[in-house]
């Protein structure tokens, strides 16, 4: 029995924990604030808040307020030369899991050369080592989906190639991260489904996964439980406390498991497709595809053992087959409101779903090596066939 365990993060959770924001050691004097483009952080008095607490820290911060929900390289080049000339000396990701994402790849572009493919490791990334470290990176999520306050991963979209990429390593922590249930009281109730569904995703997948070891299973069995029992009462009344306490709790286990574990192909084929369609929510794009891809590791028995683990952790407690965790997961999205979602509304292009499958491996592929078996190209192409209405 052999595992690294890495998670370097600070993290505060829980009810009212933004207020004690002023009180930490911040890494710097001045903050570059990461936000996305929509209104959500201002009107909800978010960013105020935080305003707040680094003016009673004595620290001088701007904001950065262009990030789409889908991460875009060119935002990440425009908010490190906006880092850089007003000489801030670290990153706060102030949002959901676009904004944070999006603050850690500012954070290494503000002390580094060149444009920020040249780092990327998949596609046509460069693989160029990082010679700078970033800037330091605190975290403050007003969601729960990415697991991003708790892992080093940043996906960002190279929009001319429609190359949507995974990018982290130990630098891209956040060095401190607030998960403060309050924040996410107003998440409306689709994209708290869809946020759910992403931070279940990234426990199942690491659950599955072959770099999986015996802390991330701790993490991603408690993480499946916690959205088993909670997620669907959060959707349903957003101002349940305890539900939305349960589902932070089980986002930032997720992220977690991602430090110690990895996602699989299911990641890569969901990118595939908001890479071209950018207004599809991450979120929603593993859920329309969630059913035929456990199905398919389910049909050939690749972790049966796994999956029937997987089902009584989300409340089938008597599961004997794989199956069962598919009809647990079915059920759920049902209780969300979300199991009749369909690709077409995105533009999703039915009569050229190869065009994904490659894309998902040009750009990704390293997740189908951990895959519990081999995904074929038609195994790939099958999936999204099987999920597309």
């Amino acid at each position: 029995m052999q595992f690294d365990y890495y998670v370097p993060t600070k993290i505060l959770f829980g009810k009212g924990q933004l207020a004690n924001l002023h009180s930490q050691k911040l890494p710097g004097q001045k903050a570059l604030i990461v936000i996305s483009s929509g209104k959500s952080t201002r009107e909800n008095g978010y960013l105020a808040r935080v305003e707040e607490e680094l003016n009673l820290a004595g620290v001088l911060h701007i904001v950065f307020d262009k990030i789409l929900p889908n991460p875009i390289k060119t935002h990440v080049m425009e908010g490190a030369a906006l880092a850089r000339k007003e000489g801030c000396n670290f990153v706060i990701g102030l949002g959901g899991g676009s904004s944070i994402d999006a603050a850690k790849a500012i954070a290494v572009m503000a002390t580094n050369e060149g444009d920020y493919w040249d780092y990327v490791t998949g596609g046509s990334g460069q693989r160029k080592p990082v010679p700078n470290d970033p800037l330091p990176i605190v975290a403050i999520t007003t969601t729960a989906g990415t697991g991003t306050e708790a892992d080093p991963w940043t996906v960002t979209t190279k929009e001319e190639t429609n190359e949507k990429i995974g990018f982290g390593y130990e630098k891209t922590f956040p060095v401190l991260s607030i998960v403060d249930p309050d924040l996410m009281l107003t998440v409306p109730p689709h994209l708290t489904a869809y946020q759910g569904f992403d931070a279940l995703f990234h426990s199942t997948e690491g659950y599955i996964a072959k770099t999986a070891d015996p802390i991330s299973d701790l993490y991603a069995l408690k993480s499946i439980e916690l959205i088993g029992k909670s997620l669907a009462k959060a959707v349903a009344n957003g101002k349940d406390e305890d539900a939305r306490a349960d589902v932070a709790l089980a986002n930032t286990l997720s992220g977690m498991v991602e430090s110690l574990s990895s996602c699989t192909s299911e990641h890569s084929l969901e990118h595939a497709l908001s890479a071209f369609h950018h207004e599809l929510p991450h979120g929603a794009g593993l859920i329309m595809i969630s059913k035929a891809y456990y199905t398919h590791f389910a049909n050939i028995h690749a972790c049966d053992d796994r999956m029937i683990a997987m089902a009584k952790a989300l409340g089938k407690t008597d599961a004997t087959s794989a199956m069962d965790f598919v009809d647990a997961l079915c059920a759920l999205q049902s209780a969300c409101g979300v199991a009749e979602l369909k690709m077409s509304d995105y533009g999703i292009d039915g009569n050229n779903l190869e065009k994904y499958a490659a894309n998902a491996r040009e750009t990704m592929g390293g997740l189908f090596l951990v895959d519990p078996a081999r995904l074929s190209k038609e195994d790939c192409i099958r999936i999204y066939e099987e999920s597309f209405r």
